[in-house]
């Protein structure tokens, strides 16, 4: 049981990558300074000083970086593959399976595909909202992503199984909302 409920924690704060690829690995890092979550052998790095020093400062810039109009965009294009891997980074560190190649297997596959699915739909959502607002109303999805990925990170470690849920269910939506668009005929001008 306990291997499920490290896959649900590692899972929902990999989902959360995909708002604010730092947040949650801050979030993470305080939590096991903290003592209120334990990470697997090898990434007891997360609950030092100098990780929390450094994840507090990337956090900082990246939220930051998201309420600058042009930077925006060009962070989703560069944020996909790296909250990919922040994602299985994250879920690793948490599942706690004896076998290496399951282990980094469910830290791919689990974490990284969440973090990625999460990080494609924000992406495009930034898209719409700079079609359809001049980039005017990005602020406002930045804020959005910013409180989502803040709220569902201390979620996760507090409520790992209830986090996981919620992230099934984005999940779901997500995917039905791209395969939807793709089955929608264009219409030409």
């Amino acid at each position: 049981m306990d291997w499920i409920i490290s896959l649900c924690l590692g899972v929902a704060l990999s989902a959360c990558c995909g708002f604010r690829i730092f947040v949650p690995m801050l979030v993470a890092s305080l939590a096991v300074k903290l003592g209120w979550i334990s990470v697997t052998p090898g990434f007891e790095w997360m609950g030092t000083w100098t990780a929390l020093l450094v994840l507090a400062s990337a956090t900082t810039l990246e939220i930051g970086a998201y309420y600058i109009p042009w930077l925006d965009n060009a962070l989703d294009t560069v944020a996909t593959p790296i909250a990919f891997a922040a994602g299985t980074i994250l879920t690793t560190s948490f599942v706690e399976v004896d076998l290496p190649i399951l282990k980094w297997g469910l830290g791919i596959i689990a974490g990284g595909g969440t973090a990625g699915l999460i990080q494609t739909g924000t992406s495009l959502l930034r898209v719409g909202s700079t079609a359809t607002t001049g980039g005017l109303g990005n602020p406002v999805v930045a804020s959005a992503e910013n409180i989502a990925s803040f709220g569902f990170s201390f979620l996760a470690v507090l409520l790992p199984l209830l986090a996981a849920f919620l992230v099934l269910m984005i999940a779901v939506f997500l995917v039905r909302l791209i395969v939807t668009r793709k089955r929608q005929p264009r219409q030409s001008a």
